[in-house]
């Protein structure tokens, strides 16, 4: 379901980046755009392929990203489409990761870019994008040249400056605003952020100028610069910028309040203030390839941002098929009724069959004579018990909780999993967070805390002594 979301930023904040007298005899024009973000095209088969390790008539070919790679291309049509029939959208910006493979098949660029040269054509509307970090790399089939080359007409030629050594440039939007697209990426290394100080100091530079121009400097990079979930800079530190809050502190005083951001491939806002009361707002946007296949579009006004979220519910399926071989009626069939909802299907499987191989010891890398096998391997069998088992009935996981005095609430889920998958579907869907107080954070929570009670407490205490006495042999 559709979400409007609206920020009202006052005057008195956003004013505080171009000196009032700059607009005073202009008429305020609205800046209206969408960012779409995490692309991941990837080449067609030409009949669809699968593991085999999954058990669904429907998602027996879903992969362990959970990614919709073989309708990324027509997803993508379907985003343009959109984008070029709605009056609002004067721009579309696009945060890298445009494809999945393209350090290693140049194609898929070829492939997008002459996507984006037919909507420019068609539309009139110009794209911009940044580099991802699966866009290009150094020593690569793409390099960070190769990536300006390809996308030559999708805001380097429109350039008002480009750096010779990476991906970043800037551009005018509209009469106000002015575009300084970051490459935040290590093009030596996959995931990890390449933020330097002298990328900062080119940043300031231009937040500078842009404002001599009584322009608005907004920022658009691949990796995020806020938390999007707890401690991401902890657990997901790949995803986000290194020192996150001091870049945050800086590009705030430098006078940017808008950052436009992807690569966590989730959908959420989350907001910095700085050391000297600058407001910043990162806006992370999802990968229009995953549930919940949306982009966003926003209109920029001194006053205010209102930005809304926009669903891919659905693609040219009689395209899809007579480009691919092997889906079966029932599975256009459901694309056909409702494209998101079969998305939020493939999501689940892969997430499921991603998360089971995980929880072996083997995948995991804990080798039976590793320290802690025994503890481990108790607590991910006990974990993949309350996951597998019924959770109602005779027999079922709420009966066995009640035995601990662990109250499992009644719900319409049938399994462990059908909630843990819920909560991941929500991570990404961003907006539909549920709170900590919800059904389904409650139920997982106390799975846990089964676990803990059920399996953990039948390891003998020789078990715990014997990893002790292992541990403290190793200090």
């Amino acid at each position: 379901m559709k979400k409007i979301l609206c920020f009202v930023l006052t005057a008195v904040i956003l004013l505080t980046t171009v000196s009032a007298a700059a607009f005073a005899a202009e008429k305020e024009t609205d800046l209206s755009f969408a960012f779409a973000s995490d692309l991941h095209y990837n080449v067609p088969e030409e009949e669809l392929t699968a593991s085999g390790e999954i058990d669904d008539e429907i998602y027996w070919y879903a992969n362990r990203r959970a990614a919709m790679e073989n309708e990324s291309g027509w997803i993508i049509d379907e985003f343009l489409n959109q984008c070029a029939e709605n009056d609002e959208v004067d721009f579309v910006l696009i945060s890298g990761d445009i494809v999945d493979n393209g350090r290693a098949i140049a194609q898929e660029h070829i492939d997008v870019a002459a996507k984006f040269a037919a909507f420019e054509e068609k539309s009139g509307k110009q794209i911009y994008v940044t580099v991802g970090n699966h866009d290009a790399g150094y020593n690569s089939e793409t390099t960070p040249e190769d990536f300006k080359r390809i996308y030559a007409d999708f805001g380097y030629d429109q350039a008002l400056t480009v750096v010779e050594d990476d991906c970043s440039y800037t551009a005018n939007l509209g009469e106000k605003y002015r575009l300084i697209s970051l490459d935040s990426c290590n093009h030596d290394a996959s995931t990890e952020d390449g933020m330097t100080a002298k990328k900062l100091s080119w940043v300031k530079e231009q937040a500078k100028l842009a404002k001599a121009d009584g322009r608005y400097p907004i920022l658009m990079m691949h990796h995020n610069l806020l938390d999007h979930m707890p401690v991401q800079s902890i657990f997901s530190k790949n995803f986000i910028v290194k020192f996150h809050l001091t870049t945050a502190d800086l590009l705030a005083n430098w006078g940017i309040k808008l950052v436009f951001t992807g690569h966590e491939h989730c959908s959420d806002v989350a907001t910095y203030t700085s050391s000297l009361g600058n407001k910043i707002y990162d806006f992370a946007t999802t990968s229009l390839t995953m549930y919940p296949l949306q982009y966003r579009t926003f209109n920029v006004t001194e006053k205010e941002i209102k930005y809304e979220a926009q669903t891919i519910e659905k693609i040219d399926t009689d395209s899809l098929t007579a480009a691919i071989g092997g889906y079966s009626q029932e599975q256009i069939d459901l694309m056909n009724a409702g494209f998101n909802a079969y998305g939020k299907g493939f999501l689940k499987a892969g997430v499921q069959w991603r998360l089971t191989r995980s929880l072996k010891m083997e995948q995991m890398g804990i080798e039976e004579d590793s320290i802690f096998y025994d503890l481990v391997n108790t607590a991910v069998g006990g974990l993949r018990k309350v996951l597998e088992q019924p959770l109602y009935g005779e027999g079922g996981i709420q009966q066995l909780a009640a035995e601990y005095n662990i109250e499992i609430p009644d719900s319409n889920y049938e399994t462990g999993w059908d909630v843990a998958l819920e909560l991941v579907a929500a991570h990404y869907g961003g907006e539909e967070a549920f709170y900590f107080d919800s059904t389904e954070v409650t139920i997982f929570l106390r799975l846990v805390a089964l676990v803990l009670r059920d399996d953990l407490s039948t390891v003998a205490d020789e078990v715990f002594f014997e990893a002790a006495n292992k541990i403290f042999a190793h200090l």
